[in-house]
């Protein structure tokens, strides 16, 4: 009988936390283990993996020293055999993952599951200036394209998964309106969470535009067509600014990068 169904939500967003946090080990023969190490003020959840599965597993203790002080630890193991079978077979493989890691192709729950991979390898706050935010980072394209999908569908809010050029990983991020909806859609009451990232959903989903905030375009940045580049040097900055809708600061910035062609 499979221990796994990603229909239900708490194993769904298991399976999410495990695909961008966990560790799949692959010994000789029959060995391995799955392990989750998080900080200790996280380990609530891992108590909670321990109750979803009718397998052993344990949660230990680290103490290790780096360049800011000690580090304490815990850590979720499990090393039933069939147990990893199944999570192999639904897309969390034994070894390095970080690539090639993609959504399950089996029915899940896509809510728990998106939820499960934003504890494991996103976050979700309030920048400097006080826009909140939901960000996920991942050089996987299967997920940031899932990521971007699911954005879509539930706040209607257009993302682009596209590679940054420093280190080829996809850094993505919805702020302000779409953020807040996000959250409020994202952690529902008693869904199973990290407890700081569930308490920092519900501050990010209480969140109102300031009066006088631009609202961010709800397709994205407008993109200039061939058309608009054929006026842009017709008049002076404030004439093409008025004559295309655009600002002067984009006209601007727009003729500057057409010369530099």
């Amino acid at each position: 009988m499979p221990h796994l169904d990603l229909t239900k939500p708490d194993h769904a967003y298991f399976f999410g936390f495990a695909q961008t946090d966990g560790s799949h080990y692959a010994g000789t023969g029959q060995r391995g283990r799955l392990t989750i190490e998080l900080s200790r003020r996280d380990e609530a959840v891992l108590h909670s993996f321990s109750g979803l599965f009718d397998v052993y597993s344990r949660v230990s203790y680290r103490e290790r020293l780096t360049n800011f002080g000690a580090h304490h630890s815990a850590v979720w193991t499990v090393c039933d055999l069939a147990f990893r079978r199944e999570l192999v077979a639904l897309g969390l493989p034994a070894g390095r993952k970080a690539t090639t890691v993609a959504p399950p192709t089996t029915p899940f729950s896509a809510r728990d599951y998106l939820r499960g991979v934003i504890d494991g390898d996103g976050s979700i706050g309030f920048s400097r200036t006080g826009r909140p935010f939901i960000a996920f980072v991942t050089a996987s394209e299967p997920l940031a394209h899932f990521f971007c999908s699911q954005v879509l569908a539930a706040v209607g809010a257009h993302r682009t998964a596209n590679r940054n050029t420093r280190d080829g990983v996809f850094n993505l991020m919805v702020a302000g309106d779409p953020a807040a909806e996000m959250a409020a859609w994202l952690y529902p009451d008693e869904c199973l969470a990290l407890d700081r990232k569930r308490q920092s959903a519900v501050l990010v989903a209480a969140w109102t535009r300031p009066s006088g905030m631009r609202a961010r375009p709800e397709f994205g940045a407008r993109r200039w067509t061939a058309a608009e580049d054929s006026e842009v040097f017709e008049g002076s900055v404030q004439q093409a600014a008025s004559r295309l809708g655009r600002s002067e600061r984009s006209v601007a910035m727009r003729r500057f990068r057409l010369r530099q062609c």
